[in-house]
């Protein structure tokens, strides 16, 4: 708030007041944050309580008592020490040494130490909660601090977006009135790229029924641009008022295909993929493979590559929406399963594409003048909380292929060789439909192994043209 007050840059009320509610929500996260912290070790105090705990239970009607827990109480405390220091080390099983020792001093040997592996299970087991509890609300932090960044990302990128043109408006009212189509009010927004999208609250002339496509290429004509309905938008105008959101046409198109088979040649793959169109002129590919195989597998990546698309296409950055899931997925269970994640986001108006890998495999680009290698070393999602998350930029010229491969496909070639295999395997086809070249590489691979698969594997190829 204090940026936007001094530089005096975001004057609008709405603005202001999202920025108020994303301090807010990043004070919160601060807050979590400055919270107590991990803890690797017990306490002077923990081990003191278990020490009532144990001799309570064991000294109460030992006749040893008095001399146990008075004048050598600090012999009995070290002794107690001892055993949870072996326990620690070694567990359950102490060593010879230790329990020669114990019997020496202590004539309730057997109960002694059975008590303080029972107190210690449930002191270490409490230690564990906490430590969960406290890893678990980090996770919530960086939640809360991603989706106010994102809201004060969105808030600035609507207002400087957002213009006026009075001009304008009264050409375009007066053009669709002779298309038979009346206008109640219109919105004009330009993106960071110069691209104009323009809304409109319109209804059909009494009696009649417009096209919304026709309404996009009459906009289009008007504002002198190639128009086109946004995605998901209604077929048809009728009498009553409704809003409909035309974009600037993109320069660029992409065509895919996809070839996969289960491991041992099952039917099910625990591979899964993602194509969809996202807000702003972009495709978005995505490939998961979930951890092991088969039925298991499958409903882990599906699950991935859903929550995936459900983020982009409520516009959420790439690396913000997997940093979400990866949170999401290692305070949500106990146990450890993990889902490689592999996007390709090509940019339909500039003709380039980022590339974002958390733990995926290598990424080939086919150009006309040689294969080109995108590579990552980064853990998959779901292993730890701070993940790395890599992305490179690359510009794609028309007649570019990207072609997405799982480990599985990868590991099926020699270690050392995989990377030159399949960039002769790719380099050396003249196919352009995308699912034949998929199936074609994957047939390369199965043939060089000459082997049934031992991991599920699959290939996404995507070509991108110019309109």
């Amino acid at each position: 708030m204090a940026e936007v007050k001094e530089k005096g840059t975001f004057l609008n009320p709405y603005v202001i007041q999202m920025d108020k509610f994303a301090d807010s929500l990043m004070h919160l996260s601060r807050t979590f944050l400055t919270l107590e912290d991990y803890k690797g070790t017990f306490s002077k105090e923990e081990i003191e309580d278990m020490f009532v705990k144990i001799t309570d239970k064991v000294c109460e009607n030992c006749e040893k008592k008095e001399w146990c827990l008075g004048e050598n109480r600090v012999h009995t405390y070290q002794m107690l020490y001892e055993i949870l220091c072996t326990v620690e080390e070694y567990g359950a099983e102490l060593n010879v040494e230790i329990k020669r020792k114990l019997q020496k001093k202590c004539i309730s040997a057997p109960r002694f130490l059975r008590e303080t592996l029972e107190v210690f299970e449930n002191a270490k087991q409490i230690l564990l909660w906490n430590n969960r509890i406290v890893q678990n609300r980090e996770g919530y932090a960086i939640q809360l601090n991603s989706f106010a960044r994102m809201i004060q990302y969105t808030t600035r990128e609507l207002d400087a977006g957002i213009f006026e043109d009075e001009h304008l408006e009264k050409k375009l009212k007066n053009h669709l009135k002779k298309f038979g189509v009346r206008m109640l009010s219109s919105v004009f927004f330009v993106t960071a790229e110069g691209k104009y999208e323009i809304h409109v609250t319109v209804k059909a002339s009494k009696g009649h029924c417009i096209a919304t496509k026709e309404l996009a290429t009459e906009i289009g004509r008007c504002v002198g641009r190639v128009m086109m309905l946004e995605q998901g938008e209604r077929p048809i105008i009728g009498e009553e008022y409704c809003t409909i959101a035309c974009v600037e046409g993109a320069r660029y198109h992409t065509l895919q295909g996809v070839a996969k088979i289960g491991k041992g040649c099952e039917k099910i793959s625990g591979d899964t993929f993602l194509m969809t169109d996202l807000p702003g002129g972009k495709k978005g590919v995505a490939l998961s493979d979930g951890m092991g195989s088969g039925e298991d597998a499958l409903r882990e990546s599906t699950m991935v590559v859903e929550m995936l698309e459900e983020l982009l296409e409520a516009g959420f950055p790439v690396k913000t929406a997997i940093q979400m899931m990866n949170t999401a997925l290692v305070i949500g269970r106990e146990e450890v399963r993990f889902s490689t994640i592999d996007v390709s986001l090509f940019d339909l108006y500039s003709g380039k594409c980022e590339f974002v890998k958390a733990g995926a495999s290598t990424t080939f680009i086919k150009r006309k003048e040689g294969v080109e290698r995108i590579s990552s070393t980064t853990l998959p999602i779901g292993v730890i909380q701070d993940i790395e998350i890599e992305s490179v930029e690359k510009e794609l010229e028309s007649g570019d292929f990207i072609i997405m491969v799982t480990d599985g496909v990868m590991d099926a070639l020699p270690v050392g060789e995989q990377d030159v295999l399949m960039s002769t395997f790719i380099q050396g086809s003249n196919i352009v439909n995308p699912k034949e070249l998929a199936h074609h590489i994957l047939g390369q691979v199965l043939e060089w192994t000459g082997e049934v698969p031992i991991d599920d594997m699959t290939v996404l190829a995507v070509g991108m043209w110019k309109l």
